[in-house]
């Protein structure tokens, strides 16, 4: 690997480090915020819309952040019958395969089928659709994750590409 895709790899990896921590903290939020939610509910026989569709955006904010912090630390779902098995080269061969065969295109996909419905949430400056939810730009900021989320495995997955291409030319 040359010193720059070096550096390169090792910022990309940098980046998908610093989401996954972010997520890591939102897993404390979520269950603050849901302690707080059932307080409240049975000790003051209120409701906190806002504060439960926090919770419920932070779940899915914790796993759209943390798929490039999963996919960097290698434990993503794969079936290891023969991935365990294999020397370094042949699992950089199967990882290179796997990002250019599936990843990168789930995530174009992704991409591609996320923007539209992203921008009309900016477009109509949409809010919560229950009195007392979320106000603008919470929703939209939320949805745009959809688009962070396949952006920042794509990143991850380059970093993937230069450590396998790496690994196969036997450096």
């Amino acid at each position: 690997m040359t010193e720059e895709s070096a550096e390169a790899h090792s910022v990309l990896d940098r980046i998908s480090i610093a989401t996954g921590r972010a997520a890591s903290w939102l897993t404390l939020a979520m269950v603050l915020g849901t302690f707080v939610v059932v307080v409240f509910r049975y000790a003051f026989d209120t409701g906190l819309l806002w504060l439960q569709e926090s919770v419920t955006w932070m779940h899915a904010m914790v796993f759209m952040l943390g798929a490039a912090y999963t996919l960097q630390q290698e434990e993503h779902v794969r079936v290891d019958i023969f991935y365990q098995r294999m020397n370094e080269g042949r699992k950089a061969i199967v990882n290179l395969f796997g990002v250019i065969v599936f990843v990168v295109p789930l995530c174009i996909f992704f991409i591609v089928e996320c923007f539209e419905y992203v921008q009309i949430s900016w477009r109509i400056n949409e809010v919560s659709r229950d009195s007392g939810g979320l106000p603008y730009p919470a929703i939209p900021l939320l949805k745009s994750a959809l688009l962070l989320m396949p952006v920042a495995v794509l990143l991850q997955s380059l970093s993937l590409v230069m450590r396998s291409l790496a690994q196969i030319r036997g450096r």
